[in-house]
This record gives structure tokens, sequence and C-alpha cells, in this order.
């Protein structure tokens, strides 16, 4: 997994920080709960400035953790990018990794 953004918890329940890789460099992230629309909707919605490029939903892990299911998506992008907002050593941190394609 790589570590492609940080963030930090606000009072208010949204998240802001940073999301970097090799070809991202969005400096302010917001990530906003909002209102679910049926049962599938997003609990958040992902903002650069005042542009939506993705949505996130709770999760909890096998291990009792809470941590967001991230999917991001733009128009540069060949395919969503999907990550989870885990906290890591007291850091929200927002990783990815590589799906790897199933064997016949």
């Amino acid at each position: 997994m790589a570590t492609i953004g940080t963030f930090t918890a606000n009072a208010d329940g949204s998240y802001s920080g940073a999301i970097r890789t090799l070809t991202l460099n969005v400096k302010s992230i917001s990530i906003r709960p909002c209102e679910k629309s049926g049962e599938r909707g997003p609990d958040y919605r992902v903002f650069a400035g005042q542009t939506e490029f993705g949505a996130a939903w709770k999760k909890t892990s096998r291990d009792n953790n809470e941590y967001l299911s991230v999917k991001l998506d733009d128009l540069s992008f060949g395919e969503p990018v999907n990550a989870a907002l885990v906290v890591i050593d007291g850091v929200h941190s927002l990783v990815w990794s590589r799906s790897t394609a199933k064997a016949d």
C-alpha cells in the first residue's frame, strides 16, 4: 500500500488535507459529510477547492476499525482511483494499492 495523502479530522466531521502522487499534487482537499441519497449513496463528498471529484463511504474493517472507502474520479484519470482513509500511527492517511487481476 502507498500513502497518497494525509488528512486532519475536523470538529464538523469533515477531513482536510492533500493528495500527492507522481502525477497529482492537490494541496487543498476536503472530504465533507453529505446527506445520504439512498442506501448505497455516499456518506461523504470529496472536493478540490469547489470541484467535486470523489465520494467516500463509512466502512468497518474485520478488526472492527472504522475507515472511509474513497473513490476519486476525474476526466484526466484512466479509471477511478479506489483508496481508504485510515488511521496509521495516529495520522489519517489516504492509502492506495493497485488491484490485482484474479486468476482464471
